[in-house]
Formats: structure tokens, C-alpha cells, sequence
């Protein structure tokens, strides 16, 4: 269903067409109330969200604003706001009955520009439609994409290092930490298994991604991926057992869709050296290399660490994971020894509360334990955020 009404004057060469969708027939129809009100423009009305993300750029396709009802669903209405912002075609803003900080804040980092509480008070929608106009930047369909985003690559030196567990919980810490767009990458193939680890379930793949990656422009990247609760984006490896050869350039293309995208890249690698000609392993990437302290992995890590540490490689950062401080394990003098150089980051020994994580598919990162205090410390060094005063520990018999 569409009708048209008409915008003020004084808008009509920035906002000379509006799109309004919202399940709820009161709400919708009290916003474009007040659209009326401002004349000289045209409106496209929906009553209903689009079928799939995939149906968003058809429903604001020569929209200069698309406003959006947040409580009828508010989980699909932010995907909704992230969809509508990478396309670049339309500038977002949602309406509420029911103003929530919380919802507030998600909704800005989204990408919306104006948030909307009804009911509307006097010329409340005149002036958000000015302020986000005045907001807007010249040409924005054709504004080149932004400056590319950070690349963090984790490698393990042997199978069943911890790789995809550091990864996937140093994503959902940096997502945290700096509040910005960041994306993980479970290019741990054949058997890439991030998506469990998370709890969430992907329709589509890393392998749909690079099979199709002459196509991988922002609005069908958008498609692909998977949003977690915390604010990550995940490309999830496939369900079932991906084999085959994948092309350099198709990574690489990928690579570089996904950090004019995102502000963090962050990509789990497994034990694969055979990408080490990509982009992933390029002077622009922080290489983590996790290692445990054992003699098969510190042999593997020793080999890596000459191989990555010549000139034009990635930054190289040490990770030894599973570490054990009470002396049980190979003394720190060996281990630095065998590295040739000390290690950046020691992730300590906690069984508990990895077995917890992967039976409950609950990310450490947002939980309280010894492993996940670690792992922010290592996502605010690359956010520059600074470390959290101390918390005074009650009941620390029981910790």
C-alpha cells in the first residue's frame, strides 16, 4: 500500500521523498499526521516490515528518509536501521511510544539519525527532518566507502590451540569495548564451528561469500551476515563440511568489503597457513598467533614466528593460551625461550568455564572469569579504552 503526501518547502531539495513502515495502523498513521503537515514531498507507506532484509532497498529505493516503528518489533527494526545505513540510500529514523534508554543507544549505533516519541509534539517531525537533512552528506549513494576498518587475524600453531574460543570472545569484547561496527569471519574451514560456539544460527556462509565475491558489495554482504545480541556481526562457516580449494583473490575481496564495512575485522583462521599470500597475512593485519605450552605447539609457534616476523608482514602478537601459573606446566623462561621473544598476552587455565561457554553457547566475554578478563584487557589495547578501575571482590572465597 502506498499513498502520497507533501513536505514543507524548505526541505524539498534534501527530503523530496519519505518511506513510513510500521506494522501498527495508530502509530503509523499519527506519523504521517505530521509529515502531512510539512507538504511538498511524496510518501511511501507500509504496513508491514519486508518479508526478508533482502525486500529493504526495493521498499527505499529513491528515499531520501525511511522512518521506522520500533515496538512493534524492536530486534527486527534495528536490523531494519543496520540494513537501510550500509545501503547508504536513505537516511534512518524510528518512532516510539515508548521511550527506552537502552533501545536509544542501540538504535544511534545502528545508524539511526532521529529517534521519535509519540505522541509528536508540535513541529517535532519538521525539525528531526531538518536536523537529519542537515546531517546528511552531499551525494550519499555515491559517497565512496570509508577508510578501512582494523584486521585481526588469530592463527593457532597447531589444532586445538583455543583459536576459535579467543576469537570469537575477543570479537564479542571488542564489539563491546568500543561500541563500534565489528564483524568476525569463521574462515576455519572445513569444519568452522564459531556460529555454535556463539549460539546462533546462519542461513548463509563464508563460502556463499567467496563463491560469490565479484558480488560482494555492502548491501549483499548485509545479507549474509548474522547479528548477535551484544552488537556483533558474524559470517559464519558453513553447516556442513566445506572442502575445496578457495581462491586468494576471493579472500581478499572479501577482506576488503567487509573493512569498508566495519571499523574491526576480526577472522578466525584455525591452523591454515595455506592463506598466508592473502590479504589476511598483509603488513595492514594484526597477526594473533595462539599457542599452548607444549613442545608440539612451541615447535610450530618457533617456525611461525620466523616466518611472520620479517619486514612487510602482519604485526605478530604472541597468545599463549591455557596458561598455568603454579608451576605445573613448562616453566615462562623455556617458553620464551622456544618463542625466541616473550608473550604479548597469557589467557589463563580455566576448564570450567570453557566446558560452561560451549554447553551453553553463552560467549566468556560476557561473563566474569579469569579467561574473560584477559580477553578484554587484549580488545581495550586495540579500542584504546582504558582499563577498568579494580572491583573490590566480595566473596572471594567462593571465586
Amino acid at each position: 500500500m502506498a499513498a502520497t503526501f507533501h513536505i514543507s518547502d524548505a526541505l524539498t531539495a534534501t527530503v523530496s521523498s519519505v518511506a513510513v513502515i510500521g506494522p501498527d495502523e495508530r502509530r503509523r498513521r499519527a506519523v504521517t499526521s505530521a509529515l502531512a503537515e510539512c507538504q511538498n514531498g511524496q510518501l511511501r507507506e507500509f504496513a508491514a516490515y519486508p518479508p526478508s532484509l533482502d525486500e529493504v532497498q526495493s521498499m527505499t529505493r529513491n528515499c531520501n528518509v525511511a522512518i521506522i516503528d520500533l515496538d512493534s518489533d524492536p530486534e527486527l527494526a534495528l536490523d531494519l536501521i543496520e540494513n537501510i545505513c550500509v545501503q547508504g540510500s536513505a537516511i534512518a529514523m524510528v518512532y516510539s511510544e515508548r521511550p527506552d534508554a537502552d533501545l536509544m543507544v542501540r538504535c544511534i549505533r545502528a545508524g539511526a539519525r532521529e529517534f521519535l516519541s509519540l505522541p509528536l509534539a508540535g513541529n517535532a517531525m519538521a525539525e528531526a527532518l531538518v536536523r537529519a537533512s542537515a546531517r546528511r552528506p552531499a551525494a550519499a549513494v555515491s559517497t565512496p566507502p570509508k577508510a578501512n576498518g582494523s584486521l585481526f587475524v588469530f592463527l593457532g600453531s597447531k589444532g586445538g590451540s583455543g583459536v576459535t574460543t579467543l576469537a570469537c570472545n575477543f570479537a564479542v569484547a571488542l564489539a563491546q569495548a568500543s561500541g563500534k561496527r565489528t564483524i568476525l569471519i569463521d574462515l576455519n574451514l572445513p569444519l568452522g564451528d564459531a556460529a555454535i560456539s556463539l549460539g546462533i544460527k546462519a542461513q548463509y556462509s563464508t563460502v556463499d561469500a567467496l563463491q560469490n565475491s565479484g558480488r560482494l558489495d555492502a548491501s549483499f554482504l548485509s545479507t549474509m551476515l548474522v547479528k548477535h545480541s551484544c552488537g556483533l556481526y558474524v559470517l559464519a562457516a558453513p553447516s556442513d563440511a566445506a572442502f575445496g580449494q578457495i581462491p586468494d583473490d576471493a579472500i581478499d575481496k572479501l577482506v576488503a568489503a567487509t573493512r569498508q564495512q566495519f571499523d574491526y575485522v576480526v577472522v578466525d583462521v584455525g591452523s591454515r597457513l595455506d592463506m598466508h599470500q592473502t590479504a589476511l597475512f598483509s603488513a595492514n593485519a594484526t597477526l594473533y598467533l595462539v599457542t599452548q605450552a607444549g613442545i608440539p605447539e612451541l615447535r610450530n609457534a618457533n617456525r611461525l614466528i620466523a616466518q611472520f616476523s620479517c619486514a612487510g608482514g602482519p604485526k605478530l602478537e604472541i597468545v599463549i593460551n591455557r596458561h598455568q601459573s603454579d608451576g605445573m606446566g613448562i616453566p615462562d623462561d623455556y617458553v620464551t625461550k622456544a618463542l625466541t621473544r616473550p608473550a604479548d598476552w597469557k589467557i589463563p587455565n580455566n576448564y570450567a568455564a570453557v566446558r560452561r561457554m560451549q554447553n551453553t553457547a553463552t560467549p566468556l566475554a560476557l561473563e566474569d572469569s579469569s579467561i574473560s578478563r584477559s580477553i578484554h584487557q587484549m580488545a581495550r589495547s586495540v579500542c584504546g579504552k582504558p582499563e577498568p578501575e579494580e572491583k573490590k571482590k566480595k566473596f572471594g572465597l567462593f571465586r
